[in-house]
């Protein structure tokens, strides 16, 4: 499958994570600690597809379960930074947060921050006079577009509440 098409799953899957968080969250039905009984889940689904999928993949794949040192800390901190975002995520929520704001804000700042540090840790051959005026732009654009969608999300419908007719003889539908 060509890369680009998991590029694509994993947009769609991350654009639904936060909606789909704080929807779990507040189906606990626990406003102080639902936050946390949610990501409880959250961990359990990562252990099934971070864990056990790729221990499986990695048997039935032939591999000799070697892990050097400096592999195993990097990834391990890489998961580490995943985490804590994810959690950050929950507490953003928890702090009253929603979704179309604190998710725009991530996923037009996290690009903003993988540009710059994998720029840095990866430089161009000629340095920073290497990089194109087009990628300074896109950091500007990702930025600004972050704060447009946050500043301009629609607002919520009204909440509605349903009251309740009670049926007396003289009031009974007929």
């Amino acid at each position: 499958m060509h890369w680009l098409a998991y590029v694509f799953l994993t947009i769609a899957s991350w654009g639904l994570y936060g909606v789909f968080l704080h929807s779990g969250q507040i189906a606990m039905k626990d406003p102080v600690l639902g936050r946390y009984k949610a990501f409880l889940f959250v961990g359990l689904a990562y252990f099934i597809f971070a864990v056990l999928a790729p221990l499986a993949l990695l048997k039935l794949q032939g591999s000799d379960f070697n892990f050097p040192s400096k592999g195993l800390w990097i990834s391990l901190f890489a998961g580490i930074l995943g985490a804590v975002g994810a959690f950050g995520i929950l507490l953003a929520f928890g702090a009253k947060g929603v979704p179309q704001v604190v998710m725009s804000l991530v996923f037009a700042g996290a690009p903003v921050v993988n540009a710059v540090v994998a720029t840095w840790m990866h430089p161009p051959k000629d340095g920073l006079a290497g990089v194109p005026w087009q990628f300074y732009a896109g950091i500007v654009l990702a930025a600004l577009g972050g704060c447009m969608v946050s500043l301009y999300r629609p607002s919520p419908a009204p909440a509605t509440t349903a009251r309740a007719t009670p049926t007396t003889p003289g009031n009974a539908v007929r």
